[in-house]
């Protein structure tokens, strides 16, 4: 059994705590208890959160036999200073780990502790400037979902700690039990380690269910010849009604909108895996590797081969998780 000890720090963000359904779904899935999760404080007690919910903690010195440790996140950490306490419980709690994660902003307090030091890192996107300023001789890196550099798991903003602890669980348990526990969770679709904390379907944001759910409709389909007639219907609109509402709600067309979908798609796939440019232009829907290099040069200023060679420069841990 994986023993997983959340240390928790006074105002800590809530969404800590919500990270704990991927270990709960992970023993639902397996039907066994293959994850013991246990709340610390540094003494105990009752520990309130920055929503000013408040959580029952053991104290952090009775911890025994925990392999992996999740250091919470807090709301500004740019205006708390760790306690000198709290950082000799965390440097001993490493040392006798297997990993240790820090959620979000999480991050500044191992990097306080001396824990970030000539390793890679993230954190939530507004502090990663604050973040590489405290821990100069750590590499902060702004556009990555989480990071894993040797036993030193972090993330960006609170959501993507849901995709690192379900990266653990891919870790600890192979990528088909991880997916069963993400479906399980009923999560939109899992993301990698090294995937954007940009989305293009949060860019886009249109404010109806209609466009929503075209957009939806062109996200899984991708591979398709999709035209504007196809969005259209799926949004149950008229293609010229479609066309002027996609336009008003997200500010650009639906076939620009529909090539940035297929960008970002092609993006993750490039990154995590080794398909020929030939193959990820067919599931993506451009029409050859060609095409899709054109486009992804005037998009991103790089080619997808210079992509790849980066991806593949990730410490073998990571490459691991994402894949």
């Amino acid at each position: 059994m994986h023993r997983v000890g959340y240390f928790l720090t006074t105002d800590f963000q809530v969404m800590t705590i919500g990270t704990q359904a991927v270990f709960e779904i992970a023993n639902v899935v397996a039907r066994e208890p293959i994850y013991r999760v246990t709340n610390y404080s540094l003494a105990g007690g009752e520990t309130r959160s920055s929503l000013g919910v408040s959580v029952m903690t053991k104290a952090a010195s009775t911890a025994t036999g925990e392999d992996t440790w999740m250091i919470s996140g807090m709301a500004d950490p740019t205006n708390r200073t760790t306690t000198a306490g709290e950082l000799t419980f965390i440097c001993d709690a490493f040392q006798r780990s297997r990993r240790m994660a820090a959620l979000c902003t999480g991050a500044f307090v191992l990097g306080e502790a001396g824990l970030l030091d000539g390793r890679r890192a993230t954190t939530h996107w507004a502090y990663v400037d604050a973040l590489q300023l405290r821990c100069p001789l750590a590499q902060v890196e702004a556009d990555r979902i989480f990071i894993v550099d040797g036993a030193i798991w972090t993330s960006a903003g609170l959501t993507a700690a849901m995709d690192l602890a379900l990266g653990m669980v891919e870790k600890d348990h192979g990528s088909e039990f991880a997916t069963s526990v993400a479906r399980a969770l009923v999560m939109h679709h899992r993301r990698s380690g090294g995937q954007s904390q940009h989305s293009e379907m949060l860019e886009l944001a249109p404010k109806s269910d209609r466009i929503q759910t075209a957009l939806e409709y062109a996200r899984v389909n991708l591979s398709k010849p999709l035209r504007v007639d196809d969005l259209a219907k799926a949004a149950h609109l008229s293609t010229r009604q479609f066309g002027r509402i996609f336009l008003s709600e997200t500010g650009e067309s639906p076939a620009k909108a529909l090539e940035r979908l297929r960008l970002e798609a092609a993006r993750n796939m490039i990154e995590r895996g080794r398909h020929s440019l030939e193959t990820i232009a067919r599931e993506v829907g451009f029409r050859d590797g060609r095409h899709l290099r054109e486009v992804f040069v005037r998009a991103y200023g790089t080619t997808p081969q210079s992509l790849r060679r980066d991806a593949r420069s990730l410490p073998a841990d990571e490459e691991l998780v994402n894949g």
